[in-house]
């Protein structure tokens, strides 16, 4: 075994650069997260800058995912397996990026409306959203509307992104909307929401600013309506 994998430490070395970041867009692909390390370490080695490698290598690799989940070839176990081997490029370059100052794409505070405990769809969302480059503060499950409001008060997010599965509590969207209004900030932040019983119509109702049918449309949404809000 040993011996093997020291061939493959020794071929990643060995590929001048455009083939190193195509072989870690297969890997992310693959969701072959020692790899994606082993890349992101060899291309920082070499010189490149934190925010080159997560743009080129990195959030190039999630934009195939994303694409190829959108249009049903890949399905959520390789997602989130594609997602976890960008985490582990993601933890070497953090403290880089951070270091650099390296202007994130946007912030997003998300999280499973109170009442609902299902996370996969809010998790396939952070992950998505990291792998674009977003600043991502998942704040969990189960949250009630005064968690959301401390969680926007602490960050300062451009987006806030509310999740449910169930249509039992997916009306509480409502509520959180509701009180960002009655504080007077609801404009200061753009509203998602998303889950499987949520549709356009609702998202409408509930006074959203967009409704994402899943984590492939939430990412070209946010950068879509970041991207319009700061041009205003």
């Amino acid at each position: 075994m040993t011996d093997q994998f020291s061939e493959e430490d020794f071929d990643l070395n060995d590929l001048p650069d455009d083939e190193l970041v195509e072989q870690m867009h297969d890997d992310l692909y693959n969701g072959l997260r020692e790899e994606v390390v082993e890349g992101t370490e060899i291309l920082l080695a070499r010189g490149w800058s934190a925010s080159k490698v997560l743009d080129e290598a990195l959030v190039g690799g999630m934009t195939i995912v994303g694409v190829d989940f959108r249009d049903g070839i890949l399905f959520v176990p390789e997602v989130l397996m594609a997602a976890n081997a960008m985490k582990g490029g993601m933890e070497v370059l953090r403290p880089l990026l951070t270091q650099s100052g390296a202007e994130s794409v946007g912030k997003i505070v998300i999280g499973t409306v109170k009442g609902d405990i299902h996370d996969i769809g809010k998790n396939l969302v952070c992950m998505m959203m990291e792998g674009a480059g977003f600043e991502v503060i998942d704040i969990g499950i189960n949250i009630p509307v005064e968690t959301y409001i401390e969680a926007l008060e602490k960050h300062k997010p451009d987006i806030l992104g509310l999740s449910a599965l169930l249509t039992t509590t997916m009306s509480y969207m409502k509520v959180v909307i509701d009180t960002l209004v009655e504080k007077g900030i609801r404009d200061d932040y753009i509203v998602m929401v998303g889950g499987a019983p949520l549709n356009e119509e609702f998202g409408k109702a509930v006074g959203a600013d967009a409704y994402c049918r899943d984590a492939g449309v939430a990412v070209d949404m946010a950068k879509e309506l970041i991207a319009r809000r700061r041009a205003a």
